[in-house]
């Protein structure tokens, strides 16, 4: 779990020279860190550092560019620059890597002194000339390296929290690993790579010789804001089997890193210790940006068990925003977080978590001004991050919805549709797909679908005329002209020429066995073949001929007690009422008899 050690303020670091420089000013939080980390600069970098114990050391190179930061279209392309920035390094013996989170790029290694300085210099050589003869290559790594990578139970949740842009991104393939150019590549890393928009860190008492950061100048860039594809929160979804997830948007604070541990602790004692139900509850908190974190709780849980774990899982929650939290659960999850100050070389420790902070924005705040903080978290600042946490939450849950616990259904279809040319489904004559001047819609029972064209993320196209669209709020449509009727040509020419082209993302041919076809209809029997309706026709005979003898009794029963001195009304309804079901199942079996005929 990451704990928050920072709250928002001032982001950029000061310029330099490609020497150590002397410290920054105050003025950019770090004067909060004097005795702990020590901060200069390294080629207009800024650099922090501390020992740690060992012969080797850590360095770590961040960049303020991820994958929130791409369009649909043009995702991967920072994956894309950090694969070829790594290149010339080859086989080596050293524990190297990089990585490309929502919001930075992280080139980070672990050697002797001079191998640390080979390292960091070869990225920068290489982020400044880029191979570019490798691009293709990397490309189809890049692909592969998605092929073998699981989702996750997590994996949806960003796209339907933020739609097909921004930090919903992480949920879609890298669809920019098909049609990037090597201009596009070149200026992502010359515009985003760039020493101003960097932050590096070392586990060492002084800054390395040798090291070459050189980058072109820049600016820092902000993380992106958020954006939103639910209308309303608290809202849910539905999922796989035997997962309940429920993710937040919090303010970043000490309280609400405090109360994700809290959560995750009475998770577990809830819905296992005590209900035996689930082996995973968990919860984590990571920051997003400068003023935002990501709060995500988790439960597994076996097919037979899951509407108790999600009744379990709803129940903690109100518990936890009703203020019903012990003051025992309060302490036990400070005393944890203040243990990650109970380590050696703690200022080796917490510099990735630093130098992140510095890098997004993120005031800072030392060891001791943590604690206090920790020890200020009251029951009722838990209860208030508890009502915030649930205002904001997304909710994932197999099988039944949650509307009972005042969750709203996630939109599950568009507010309205195009109008255009109708193309009616080969496959379902309930369906009909518009391709209108606006947009495309799909028209089905349940509502549209509809992608329009100045709201479209991508459209993948391929050479036998399909066109995938998708918009930014997650909707998509697929135009197959071999499944609608009269979808021609130009029908997809129009489709093209209306999509801006910069979305355009071109996928090779599929095999002839590749292209989907309509699903073949069973035919229908023969007009008067009676082979389908035998089988009824005999049912409506032998039921309406119980029904015709029933109902003759019942009217000789009714007409010999209407004669009668003294009537017996009451056996009279008897038998008219055991008449109503025979009547009833008389006329099931001729409209089923009428329907199968007609089919």
């Amino acid at each position: 779990m990451t704990t928050d050690l920072h709250t928002p303020g001032p982001a950029d670091g000061p310029g330099g020279t490609r020497t150590p420089a002397p410290a920054p000013a105050p003025a950019d939080g770090l004067a909060a860190l004097d005795g702990l980390v020590a901060h200069t600069t390294v080629d207009g970098i800024p650099a922090l550092h501390a020992p740690a114990s060992g012969n080797e050391i850590t360095a770590g190179l961040f960049f303020r560019v991820g994958r929130a930061d791409e369009t649909l279209a043009t995702a991967g392309i920072t994956h894309l620059v950090e694969h070829l920035a790594l290149h010339r390094l080859g086989l080596s013996d050293l524990h190297y890597n990089g990585a490309t989170a929502n919001a930075y790029t992280l080139f980070h290694v672990t050697g002797r002194e001079e191998e640390v300085v080979e390292y960091l210099n070869s990225v920068c050589a290489g982020l400044r000339d880029l191979p570019m003869q490798r691009l293709e290559t990397e490309k189809e790594i890049l692909r592969t390296e998605a092929a073998g990578r699981g989702g996750g139970p997590h994996h949806q949740m960003p796209l339907w929290r933020y739609g097909a842009q921004g930090y919903g991104l992480s949920s879609y393939s890298e669809l920019g690993t098909w049609g990037l150019t090597p201009d596009q590549v070149r200026s992502w890393a010359e515009t985003r790579f760039t020493r101003d928009n960097a932050v590096l860190w070392i586990t060492s008492d002084h800054i390395p010789d040798g090291l070459d950061l050189t980058l072109p100048a820049g600016s820092r860039l902000p993380a992106p804001a958020a954006t939103s594809a639910l209308p309303t929160t608290p809202a849910y979804i539905s999922g796989d089997d035997g997962h309940v997830v429920l993710t937040s948007v919090l303010r970043r604070s000490t309280a609400a890193s405090v109360f994700a541990e809290v959560l995750g602790r009475a998770l577990f004692r809830d819905l296992r210790q005590e209900g035996g139900y689930s082996y995973s509850a968990e919860a984590d908190y990571s920051p997003r940006d400068a003023r935002f974190a990501t709060l995500t709780a988790y439960a597994d849980a076996l097919p037979q068990k899951q509407d108790a774990v999600v009744g379990g899982f709803v129940d903690t929650l109100a518990r936890l925003r009703a203020g019903r939290i012990e003051q025992s659960e309060l302490d036990s999850a400070r005393g944890k977080l203040r243990k990650v100050y109970d380590i050696p070389d703690l200022g080796a420790a917490t510099l990735p978590s630093y130098a992140l902070s510095l890098l997004l924005g993120h005031r800072i705040l030392s060891p001791e001004q943590h604690r206090a903080e920790l020890d200020a978290v009251t029951v009722q600042d838990l209860r208030e991050v508890a009502r915030e946490a649930w205002g904001n939450a997304l909710v994932q849950v197999p099988g039944r919805g949650l509307d009972w616990a005042g969750l709203t259904a996630a939109p599950q279809r568009s507010a309205a549709a195009v109008t255009g040319t109708r193309h009616q489904s080969l496959e379902d004559e309930d369906v009909t797909l518009v391709i209108g001047a606006e947009g495309v819609s799909l028209l089905t029972p349940r509502g549209p679908i509809t992608v329009r064209y100045d709201a479209c993320a991508a459209m993948t196209t391929r050479p036998d005329g399909s066109r995938a669209l998708t918009g930014h709020d997650g909707f998509s449509v697929n135009v197959e002209p071999t499944l609608f009727r009269g979808v021609t040509p130009e029908r997809v020419a129009a489709i093209d020429a209306a999509v801006p082209r910069q979305t355009t993302v071109p996928l090779p041919a599929r095999e002839p066995d590749r292209i989907p076809q309509p699903r073949k209809r069973a035919a229908a029997p023969a007009s008067g073949s009676g082979r389908s309706t035998a089988g009824w026709t005999v049912a409506l005979w032998l039921v309406g001929l119980l029904a015709a003898v029933w109902g003759l009794l019942c009217a000789v029963i009714t007409a010999d007690e209407a004669a009668a001195a003294a009537p017996e009304w009451d056996a009279v309804a008897g038998v008219w009422i055991m008449e109503l079901p025979l009547v009833f199942a008389a006329w099931k079996v001729f409209t089923a008899r009428r329907t199968r005929r007609r089919g």
